[in-house]
């Protein structure tokens, strides 16, 4: 069988892709069905991009490498799709746009996209030989328990990173990259918790608030979440990107409260009130609980001075952690790193060195923050991607 285009990986940047590539093309994934990372993304509801995204919001080892897709399909681009299939959607912190409804609507739409360009698909498929031929690419495929030769002239790569094995993540991108001598960036567990092999947090499982995590690259200022393996909540995820082993973070637990300010006017008000019962009004009572064994927090209000007050303030806001490690690709959710930049071009996406082999998405070396980021780069690149091989 014989296709203009096939692309392998029927998750977000994939689907774009085919709706956009014009003559034959076939989409091939081994899952049962297209789309399941959108399927549990934004706890259901799809956090399908965010009004502000840009090229600072991305990591990559070239950081302007995504200038050029973002600016021809930006966020509003994919907006206007939405809107014109009828999705109802809304705004949540920071630009995080979510389905009103369910992130079904979302896929479905991509299927409706594919669909009008007569693209076909195939899931539960998997590709058992690869190699390049003199006029494209000849593969070989498992699909419904029988095996297809297949060739093609555009070979596409959306096959997505290492994160979240357990529904069927692979490095099939990365090895066949290998295959075609293509470099690669160092590959880690991006936007995933923190874990502390002492179980420190343990007791404090389940405890929130607001916060500010550092470290000597960058801050972020969201939600902080304890677990019984470590940290989590948006702050950590967001820092875990920019984190390496063996380093240690900063945390400041009250970002934008003047808790000097309150704590000097409540000694004068009611000095005899003990400290913990006072800052268990501005802080979670059981992280108050277990503070007080490692900072000085003892006695009431009135006992403490100027200079005792001002060292605990310190101590909430610049509160040095070391994690052992992250809970891994296992529940990352998205890969950092991946196929080398530099081997592909910014404005097709198609590999400099192996003529129609293109890369898109989580598998090359563009990550991007949390809340909608990730998914903009893979309608941007899809879409750059089939751009480019509509217009051969």
């Amino acid at each position: 069988m014989t296709f203009d285009t096939i692309i392998l990986g029927a998750g977000a940047a994939g689907l774009m892709c085919a709706a956009h590539c014009g003559g034959r093309v076939l989409v091939i994934d081994h899952a049962k069905a297209p789309g399941e990372k959108i399927r549990i993304s934004g706890g259901g509801r799809c956090n399908f991009t965010n009004m502000y995204a840009g090229p600072g919001n991305f990591l990559s080892q070239n950081p302007h490498f995504c200038k050029s897709a973002l600016a021809r399909y930006t966020q509003w681009d994919f907006i206007d799709l939405v809107g014109r299939h009828g999705i109802a959607w809304h705004e949540k912190t920071l630009g995080q746009l979510f389905c009103d409804g369910s992130s079904k609507q979302i896929i479905q739409m991509l299927q409706d996209e594919l669909a009008r360009a007569g693209a076909e698909l195939w899931v539960q498929t998997s590709v058992k030989e690869l190699r390049k031929t003199e006029s494209g690419f000849a593969l070989e495929v498992e699909h419904e328990a029988k095996r297809f030769p297949l060739t093609c002239r555009n070979l596409v790569l959306a096959t997505g990173g290492k994160s979240i094995p357990k529904m069927g993540a692979t490095g099939l991108a990365y090895d066949i990259a290998h295959q075609f001598r293509m470099q690669m960036t160092e590959t880690r567990a991006a936007l995933v918790p923190f874990t502390f092999s002492d179980g420190r947090f343990k007791e404090l499982s389940g405890v929130s608030l607001p916060a500010r995590l550092s470290n000597e690259r960058t801050s972020f200022d969201e939600a902080l979440l304890f677990t019984h393996r470590g940290l989590s909540g948006p702050s950590v995820l967001q820092l875990s990107s920019y984190w390496r082993e063996g380093e240690a973070i900063r945390v400041n637990l009250i970002p934008d409260l003047p808790l000097l300010d309150l704590l000097r006017e409540q000694r004068q008000a009611g000095g005899r009130k003990a400290l913990t019962t006072e800052l268990a009004r501005h802080l979670p009572a059981r992280l108050v609980d277990d503070l007080k064994h490692h900072i000085p927090m003892q006695g009431n209000l009135a006992d403490q001075s100027d200079a005792a007050l001002s060292d605990l303030i310190a101590a909430l806001s610049d509160w040095r952690l070391t994690p052992s490690g992250t809970e891994g690709y296992r529940t990352a959710e998205v890969t950092l790193g991946g196929i080398d930049t530099d081997e592909l071009s910014s404005k097709t996406m198609e590999a400099r060195d192996v003529p129609g082999l293109y890369a898109i998405g989580e598998a090359v070396d563009v990550t991007g923050w949390l809340g909608g980021y990730n998914f903009q780069w893979a309608w941007s690149s899809g879409h750059a991607a089939g751009s480019a091989i509509a217009s051969r």
